[in-house]
């Protein structure tokens, strides 16, 4: 692609990243470390000469972030969304409410079709300024006019708007991506490259050559990227991630599940099984948490992926998975030498052609350690409610407002700052802002997602969509000599 230099380009060429079938029909995901290392090499002569190659954010310790969100569907705005949970969306409503706060000051709203923009506005008006007495003000004026800049203009359809929306934004404010999977790449680069941190929706990228590109660059400019996986903010998550780490000894085994209602899919029909899979698109999450729990000490070395077809396609007019399974071998590290490892086992399933239910997402997993086992079933909290269809109502339900709780309370305010869905988004702000009153690149709270330790995800996730095109071969993920925890 474009974003990609020359000199980027010539070394993963020089480094020969290509899928090769072995004797066995096994395919080897090859080693991208070396690469990793000789653009590191560049960042590193870069990086040293700081008054021309980083962005010198001191004199801006002061400064409250603008914030720009790429990106302007459902789970940004609500808008858009067929029969949504989440009807006044996630990153606009955080975004509100931290701007109340003092935490962001200029919101931006970046989009592809600016005709939608008149109908993103009324529906922010209704479902945030009308709801919540305390974020009112922050939304519309004395006139009505939502107080959010918009990109492009109302009457312009432009799939690179982004880029022009970044130059009413400094070095140090943040973008927020929220966009198909495959478009993640070009747009994080080029928000790096003016000099704004990113947090971007899962998957990061598609590709460990994406990934190292972006880390590379990240390092280069002095700003961090994250990636938005809430469960490592879900209090279920973070106490059984606590009790795998403290009693349940080395990993053995784990399977999860992660469902999403095929109604769903009149949503994702733009790029449901053309730009991207139902495996990138939820499996990410439990295997972000697998790697969040197992850390350095241990690492997938294998991939085998298999679908499901026949409900996605009818629905979306193409050749779509209903849904993946992925089965990966991870070796376990005994000791600090890395030498004597045992094995775990992995089935990461997802699926998207889940019927109506009680909760818009089943998310469930089950993890065996050496000394026991745990079991969460995070879309069941103990917590229902049925309600007349005659007040709006939908049956019974089965409710997590410790994901986002949109109910204001008995004054009208919104008081969702401890939901898990704000919490991953806020953590992400405050880490940003504290680089910004540095001089280096901070050391981070591991609770983050960042995308210097999320690389082992990424690697499954593109060995699954290799096995997956390649008749179900085995895909074997190879690590460089000199450094055994990164693919």
């Amino acid at each position: 692609g474009p974003s990609i230099t020359d000199n980027e380009m010539e070394l993963l060429n020089n480094n020969n990243i290509n899928i090769n079938v072995n004797n066995n029909n096994n395919i080897d995901l090859p080693p991208a470390t070396k690469i990793q290392r000789q653009l590191s090499g560049i960042a590193d002569q870069q990086y040293f000469n700081v008054e021309q190659e980083t962005i010198e954010l001191s004199n801006q310790s002061n400064r409250v972030v603008d914030v720009l969100m790429i990106g302007t569907g459902e789970y940004t705005t609500g808008y858009g969304g067929n029969k949504s949970d989440k009807s006044a969306g996630v990153v606009a409503l955080t975004m509100f409410d931290l701007k109340r706060r003092g935490i962001v000051n200029k919101l931006g709203l970046c989009g592809v079709n600016g005709t939608k923009f008149p109908a993103i506005r009324q529906h922010l008006k209704r479902n945030i300024g009308d709801v919540y007495t305390n974020l009112s003000h922050l939304v519309c004026d004395m006139n009505n006019n939502v107080l959010i800049n918009t990109y492009p203009d109302d009457t312009v359809i432009d799939n690179l708007a982004y880029k022009k929306a970044l130059l009413s934004y400094q070095p140090g404010d943040i973008a927020i991506i929220f966009t198909p999977d495959d478009t993640h790449y070009e747009i994080a680069m080029e928000c790096i490259r003016h000099g704004l941190h990113v947090l971007i929706t899962k998957p990061i990228v598609k590709t460990l050559q994406h990934h190292i590109l972006l880390d590379n660059e990240s390092k280069l400019k002095n700003v961090l990227i994250g990636i938005e996986v809430h469960k490592r903010y879900d209090p279920i998550y973070i106490d059984a991630r606590d009790k795998i780490h403290q009693q349940l000894g080395k990993f053995s085994f784990i399977n999860s599940y992660m469902s999403q209602p095929k109604y769903q899919l009149d949503t994702f029909k733009a790029w449901a099984g053309k730009n991207s899979d139902i495996s990138y698109y939820l499996n990410s999450h439990h295997i972000d948490f697998h790697e969040w729990c197992c850390g350095d000490t241990a690492r997938p070395i294998s991939v085998y992926a298999m679908a499901s077809t026949g409900v996605a396609e009818s629905i979306v007019g193409r050749s779509c998975e209903d849904t993946i399974t992925l089965t990966v071998q991870w070796e376990i590290f005994n000791n600090e030498s890395m030498n004597g490892s045992t094995f775990g086992t992995a089935v990461y399933t997802a699926s998207w052609i889940a019927p109506k239910s009680d909760v818009h997402s089943q998310q469930r997993f089950f993890f065996m350690g050496h000394h026991g086992e745990i079991m969460v079933d995070q879309a069941h909290r103990g917590y229902g409610m049925s309600v007349d269809s005659s007040v709006g109502g939908d049956g019974y339900k089965s409710l997590n407002p410790l994901f986002m709780k949109y109910t204001p309370n008995k004054s009208g305010e919104f008081v969702g700052q401890q939901g898990y869905g704000y919490k991953s988004i806020e953590a992400f702000i405050l880490a940003c802002q504290e680089n910004n009153n540095s001089n280096y690149i901070i050391d981070i709270d591991d609770q983050i997602a960042t995308i210097e330790n999320t690389y082992k995800t990424t690697a499954i996730l593109e060995a699954g969509r290799l096995s997956l095109d390649n008749n179900n071969s085995v895909i074997n993920i190879i690590y460089d000599q000199y450094n055994k925890n990164k693919p």
